[in-house]
């Protein structure tokens, strides 16, 4: 299978990047990976790099907050080679942590059917944003705008829903949220909000704009975020949310990044905790879940599912959410 794992050569990795996940999100990121496919001069600077730090996403970010202009491939080509140290230095120190609220959208119809108060763990949770759905406003289409209780938040999310999508009247209460990341970010700290805003795709001003009022909200109670290995926090963490709360476990693009064996050693772990688990996740890294391929969807689509069965495909990004029927 052709894949953007750490195991596949670099040409192949940055191809199927260009052509699956870059397509139709980021033309600019599409002409790049697609121009490092052909180039093994820049494979060769790449290659420099330990297998998982020459991840398109993170070479690209590393680049940009380096100072790459967004542009034709020749141009970034040109500027890469001359500026590689500052970037191989960036992308050996930073990872891919984008913290993207919009996917907040993606999670609220379906923490919404579970009876709460809940209590939220994210795992892979890089600055946090995506534990303070109950603070963001939504406007799901057809459907009326959908504020926090305390009145319309500054942040507002826009996403297209299709088929029976369950939008609730009302936001669920989180009484307890926190996260575990390997390399927690701090949104009070302007290098890690910089870091973050290099992280979002070149064409996508809209997601900068934001994670500035996204990261102005969690800055002002700021969550609590745990370095250390996910599986290895697990435990610790869930057993701090407080007994009348249901806990929901949940994560967003994380386990592109575990092997395979890591990816079905934390479906099980997670699987034995009390209360529910989230995933929204590529369809090739979902531990045994049924990837219901019978339902149209976009090749960049990940799966929304919900202790450990799909009920949507969803846009990456929070832009859009296909529900799918009961098997």
């Amino acid at each position: 299978m052709r894949s953007t794992d750490s195991a596949a050569p670099t040409a192949e990795r940055y191809r199927v990047f260009g052509e699956v996940e870059a397509r139709g999100m980021s033309g600019v990121y599409e002409g790049w990976a697609l121009g490092v496919a052909d180039d093994p001069e820049t494979i060769g600077l790449i290659d420099q790099l330990p297998s998982p730090k020459r991840q398109p996403n993170l070479v690209f970010s590393a680049a940009r907050f380096q100072g790459a202009p967004a542009g034709p491939y020749h141009l970034f080509r040109d500027w890469l080679h001359d500026h590689w140290l500052e970037v191989r230095a960036t992308a050996l120190t930073h990872a891919t942590q984008t913290n993207e609220a919009a996917r907040c959208a993606l999670h609220v119809p379906a923490l919404a059917g579970l009876v709460g108060p809940l209590a939220l763990l994210e795992v892979g949770a890089s600055a946090g944003l995506c534990l303070y759905p109950d603070r963001y406003s939504y406007r799901y289409t057809g459907h009326p705008r959908l504020d926090p209780a305390s009145g319309p938040s500054p942040v507002v999310l826009d996403c297209a829903v299709t088929g029976p999508v369950p939008v609730p009247d009302r936001l669920p209460e989180v009484v307890w949220r926190a996260g575990i990341d390997l390399n927690p970010l701090d949104v009070r700290h302007p290098d890690d909000v910089a870091w973050l805003e290099a992280l979002i795709w070149p064409e996508h001003d809209d997601r900068r704009a934001r994670l500035q009022a996204a990261a102005a909200i969690a800055a002002a109670d700021p969550p609590l975020v745990v370095a250390g290995d996910l599986d290895e926090q697990l435990d610790a963490v869930a057993a701090e949310a407080p007994s009348d709360s249901t806990l929901v476990v949940f994560h967003t693009a994380v386990l592109m990044y575990l092997d395979e064996a890591h990816r079905a050693r934390f479906a099980e772990h997670v699987r034995r905790l009390p209360g529910h688990w989230l995933s929204v996740e590529s369809r090739t890294v979902s531990p045994g879940i049924r990837v219901r391929d019978d339902v149209p969807n976009e090749s960049s689509d990940l799966v929304l599912a919900l202790d450990g069965v799909q009920l949507a495909w969803a846009q990456p990004h929070g832009r859009g959410i296909r529900w799918v029927p009961d098997p």
